[in-house]
């Protein structure tokens, strides 16, 4: 899908950027690779068309004959996997990843058995003065949800 206006996202540190403007279908990869290149229980992923990379460049590891995955050098953020059918994009690493929701499921072979029923285990609510004064004192050193001129800003540099 053509998108409106360019899609950009990046890494938690803000060292690499991207921006694409065409989407193809948003997925979720159960493969065993995905799960221990996102370090979690899949890979959301996205096809990604015109795509570039407008601050910094990722480093890339070859997972596979096949495949390779992009991440940022400096905080560790997975961005990309690669193959010779073209990129996709981690869905997660969109400012604003609902652009790129998944739309169907891959790889079921490696699916773990518990995903199915995450959404049914009981929510666990916070609402001790203590976790609230936790949250309060939280300072994000993420980058926003939106291209900058400049990261990190200058009076947060060491």
């Amino acid at each position: 899908m053509t998108t409106p206006e360019p899609l950009t996202g990046g890494c938690q540190c803000g060292a690499v950027r991207f921006r694409v403007t065409r989407l193809g279908r948003g997925s979720i990869c159960h493969c065993r690779m995905c799960q221990k290149a996102f370090g979690g229980f899949f890979g959301p992923l996205v096809t990604a068309h015109n795509a570039s990379w407008t601050r910094g460049e990722p480093k890339w590891f070859q997972s596979s004959n096949a495949a390779r995955r992009a991440f940022c050098g400096d905080c560790g953020t997975p961005l990309a996997y690669e193959t010779r059918f073209g990129l996709e994009l981690a869905i997660g690493t969109f400012d604003d990843p609902v652009a790129a929701a998944p739309q169907i499921q891959v790889n079921l072979h490696d699916k773990l058995p518990f995903f199915d029923g995450l959404t049914a285990l009981p929510v666990r609510s916070e609402e001790s003065d203590e976790w609230a004064d936790f949250l309060a004192g939280i300072h994000s050193n993420q980058h926003p949800d939106h291209d900058t001129d400049d990261w990190p800003p200058k009076g947060d540099r060491a």
